[in-house]
């Protein structure tokens, strides 16, 4: 469990910095400047004014090669990755999920809440062996976090419009242009806000990446969804409902697919459940399922039940 808590912040921190090197580097850019995409160094455009001087079926063959297929081939697969395995980028990959989860947990230890939503503040020593001792101190670092992600994502936009080497050195010699230092103020203001704020609701209904996987995943009642072994439920009776304290979305794994649709995939509430369920030598409650082991959860959401497989349930190899 650790090993894969590790792996997901490991992949995380290296999309990150992905993210962070892309324009630099000039894998992936639009400069406004020049009016066009770079793509791997290369100046990714149509050439709209050499357009006249084309032949129709080459000007189609420009269109498809330059234009289209790269786009749909890109879509297409991210989209079948996310009929498979929902959001997986999200709980995998996505920068601004791995800032979500690092306020989660700084605001957890401030104030004991996910979110200044949340009615009630979750046990500061929960039976997975999570310990959150709260401390008002820790709002320092909260605060410090949500206006440093907020500054760096501002940064990281600019530098995916204009050259990098361009915003970083008027950054560091104080001499970023007018327009250039309103984009960093104004786009830093909105993420302090919406880290602040909205980051839950940000990645549930606002970030169309997130919601276009959540909506692909849905029509695929076999994709992986957190299965829940009902028939062991009275296991459960004793729990503090470690597994959803530990979901970064504020979600309740045991409910059905419908009510799970901005599930992550972060296996953070199986996680939480095999501790608490280790215990008392018991297997745990949840696990992830796919293919005819996930019909039962997807059923539900219509009222009907599944006949679960009995492997589905049994230990990992």
């Amino acid at each position: 469990m650790q090993q894969r808590s590790l792996k997901r912040r490991l992949f995380q921190l290296s999309f990150l910095l992905l993210f962070v090197l892309a324009p630099i580097l000039d894998i992936f850019r639009l400069d406004l400047n020049l009016g066009h995409f770079i793509l791997f160094g290369q100046d990714w455009k149509l050439n709209l004014t050499e357009f006249t001087q084309l032949s129709s079926g080459a000007l189609v063959m420009r269109v498809l090669w330059v234009a289209l297929l790269p786009i749909i081939f890109t879509v297409v697969l991210f989209l079948l990755i996310a009929w498979r395995w929902g959001r997986l980028y999200c709980g995998w990959l996505c920068p601004h999920f791995l800032a979500v989860e690092t306020i989660n947990n700084l605001m957890k230890r401030a104030s004991g809440k996910l979110s200044f939503w949340d009615k009630a503040p979750i046990p500061e020593q929960q039976q997975d062996g999570t310990q959150y001792k709260r401390n008002s101190w820790w709002w320092i670092p909260t605060v410090l976090a949500i206006v440093g992600f907020a500054f760096f994502w501002a940064l990281i936009a600019i530098t995916y419009l204009l050259p990098p080497k361009e915003i970083y050195t008027g950054l560091i010699t104080f001499s970023l242009s007018r327009y250039e230092m309103i984009f960093l103020i104004a786009v830093t203001f909105a993420f302090t806000i919406e880290f602040t704020l909205a980051r839950h609701l940000f990645c549930r209904f606002a970030c169309a990446v997130g919601v276009f996987q959540s909506l692909v995943w849905m029509g695929n009642k076999k994709g992986m969804v957190v299965g829940y072994n009902a028939t062991h439920a009275k296991d459960c009776k004793s729990c503090d409902k470690s597994c959803e304290h530990a979901c970064p979305m504020r979600l309740k794994p045991r409910t059905i697919k419908r009510k799970m649709f901005t599930c992550t995939q972060c296996f953070a509430c199986v996680d939480s459940c095999t501790q608490v369920q280790a215990q008392y030598d018991k297997k745990p409650l949840l696990k992830m399922l796919i293919n005819d082991c996930a019909l039962d959860k997807s059923q539900r959401d219509f009222g009907r039940k599944a006949e679960i497989p009995l492997h589905c349930f049994e230990d990992e190899d």
